[in-house]
C-alpha cells in the first residue's frame, strides 16, 4: 500500500512540475462506494441478486429456527427423556447442525461470487462513462479511492448520472 501511495504520489509531483510551464493540470475523482450504492446499475443488480437468493435465505432460516427448536427441546426434556432418545436426539442434532453449517457456508460462498459478478459489470460500466466524461471535460487524470479529496475535485454524481442515461 505504501509502495502504491509513494508511485502515486511521485506521479502527481512528476505531472504537476511538468504542468507547471504549460497548462493547468485538471483532476477529477470518483467515490467507488457511491457508485455501488446509488447508481442505478449497481442498484438493479442488488435486487437481481435478492431475488435470486432470496429461496436459499428463507430455508437456512428455517433450518435455523428448526435447529433452536431442537435445542430447547433437548435442553428442556433430556433429564427426562431416556437415554437412548436423547441420544437419538442429540445425533440429529447434530447432524441438522452439519448440514446447517454447510449449507449456511455454500450460500454465502455463492453469494459472494455472484455480487463479484455483478460488481464487475457495474465498475466496467462506470469506466466506460468515466473515460467518456475524462475526454469529453478534458481530464488530465480521475483518481478513485482515495483517502482525502477536495469536494469540487468529486465527479461521481456526474458518472452516476451517466450510468442512469445509459452511457
Amino acid at each position: 500500500m505504501k509502495i502504491k501511495s509513494l508511485v502515486l504520489a511521485s506521479l502527481m509531483s512528476a505531472l504537476l512540475m511538468t504542468s507547471v510551464g504549460a497548462t493547468e493540470l485538471k483532476v477529477g475523482y470518483v467515490n467507488t462506494q457511491r457508485i455501488f450504492r446509488d447508481a442505478p446499475a449497481a442498484q438493479k443488480a442488488a435486487k437481481k441478486l435478492e431475488g435470486e437468493f432470496a429461496k436459499r435465505d428463507q430455508d437456512l432460516q428455517r433450518m435455523a429456527k428448526q435447529l433452536q427448536g431442537l435445542q430447547e427441546n433437548l435442553e428442556k426434556n433430556s433429564v427426562t427423556m431416556a437415554e437412548a432418545d436423547r441420544r437419538t436426539k442429540e445425533k440429529e442434532f447434530g447432524e441438522l447442525s452439519r448440514e446447517f453449517q454447510r449449507k449456511q457456508r455454500e450460500f454465502r460462498e455463492d453469494l459472494n461470487l455472484r455480487q463479484n459478478e455483478e460488481n464487475a459489470a457495474v465498475i466496467e460500466k462506470a469506466n466506460k462513462a468515466i473515460k467518456q466524461i475524462a475526454e469529453t471535460e478534458k481530464y488530465d487524470l480521475i483518481l478513485q479511492d482515495v483517502v482525502w479529496v477536495s469536494p469540487r475535485l468529486d465527479i461521481t454524481e456526474r458518472v452516476i448520472k451517466a450510468l442512469a442515461e445509459g452511457k
